[in-house]
C-alpha cells in the first residue's frame, strides 16, 4: 500500500473499527500523523497560539484509533490492546496473519 492509498483508505475508515489495517496502512498513516502534526506545530509557533495543532490533534485521532485497531485485528487481537502501551507496540510490529481470522480476510 502507497502512502497516498493508506491515507486515503484511514480517512474513507474514519471511525471504522471492524476489519484488518496492513502494516504499511498504519505505519504511512503513521508518518502522516506525525508529518502534519509537525507542519501544525510550525504554524503554532508562527502564529504565537496553539489552534491550529490542537484541531489536527482532535482532526486525527479517530482515524489514528481506528486504525490501529484494525491493525491489532490484522496481527488476530483485540482492538483492545491498544490501551495497553508496551503490547501494543510489539502488535504494530508483527506481520499480518495471512490466513483469514476472528476479524476478517486480509486485504
Amino acid at each position: 500500500m502507497t502512502f497516498g492509498q493508506s491515507i486515503s483508505t484511514c480517512f474513507s475508515k474514519y471511525v471504522t473499527f471492524s476489519g484488518r489495517a496492513s502494516r504499511s496502512e498504519y505505519w504511512w498513516f503513521c508518518l502522516f500523523n506525525f508529518l502534519v502534526g509537525f507542519g501544525a506545530g510550525l504554524l503554532d509557533t508562527a502564529i504565537g497560539i496553539s489552534v491550529i495543532s490542537t484541531l489536527a490533534s482532535l482532526a486525527l485521532f479517530l482515524p489514528g484509533l481506528s486504525v490501529a485497531v484494525r491493525r491489532c485485528h490484522d496481527t488476530n487481537h483485540s482492538g483492545w490492546w491498544v490501551l495497553c502501551p508496551i503490547y501494543n507496540i510489539v502488535l504494530m510490529f508483527l506481520p499480518s496473519d495471512p490466513a483469514a481470522n476472528d476479524y476478517g480476510v486480509s486485504e
